[in-house]
């Protein structure tokens, strides 16, 4: 069955550049992403390793940890992350998990046969301090992910999870969110002093701190 938004992320120990590494424990108490790749020296991977490690000051600012797998052995991806740094300027600076027995991406079901019987799609699981999964995304092979997005929802998530307000279409951080129909108007106006009202089930306000 596949992973659905609420499921506990499931638990898995394995082998990765960065050594023996339990996932659960590798995310400690903060928010994880999970991103699969379809092999070892394909082009679009190579690029989107690069940007994720470019990137990763970013996912530390929001507490967020990120680690990839692919289905090929350990020893291809310590020859690949030269190519990583070659390509891209950024060396490779966070686990990729060996996984060429699929034991991993069969348990988050990355493996779409109708797409490819042997080979990962680009999955993304979002994973909150919970260890729920939060969010999922699946891309095909030959289309790259965008990493500022997948940045984009993870402002969006620990918003929501920590104010009772949701995101508006194209939201970006610092932008007017809107206020959750299960806050009373009485409630809106204790918490978000001020708030406009665009329709009666449509209230804006400004993004709290």
């Amino acid at each position: 069955m596949a992973i659905q938004l609420g499921d506990e992320a499931p638990d898995f120990t394995a082998e990765t550049t960065e050594g023996t590494i339990n996932f659960h424990q590798y995310l400690g108490d903060g928010w994880g992403i999970l991103f699969s790749h379809p092999a070892d020296f394909t082009p679009v991977c190579t690029t989107e390793l690069g940007r994720v490690a470019g990137l990763k000051p970013e996912f530390e600012k929001r507490n967020t940890k990120v680690i990839a797998i692919s289905v090929d052995p350990l020893e291809k991806h310590a020859a690949w992350a030269q190519d990583i740094e070659d390509v891209t300027g950024n060396k490779l600076n966070y686990p990729l998990i060996a996984d060429p027995d699929r034991t991993v991406a069969n348990l988050y079901g990355m493996i779409h046969p109708n797409a490819n019987d042997t080979l990962t799609v680009r999955s993304v699981f979002v994973v909150g301090p919970d260890k729920k999964v939060k969010l999922t995304l699946t891309y095909p092979a030959a289309t790259g992910r965008d990493f500022n997005e997948i940045l984009r929802v993870i402002d969006s998530l620990q918003l929501t999870a920590k104010h009772k307000v949701a995101t508006p279409a194209d939201w970006r951080q610092g932008e007017d969110v809107i206020i959750t129909t299960a806050v009373s108007n009485e409630e809106a106006a204790e918490r978000f002093p001020g708030y406009e009202t665009v329709k009666p089930y449509l209230r804006k306000t400004q993004q709290p701190a």
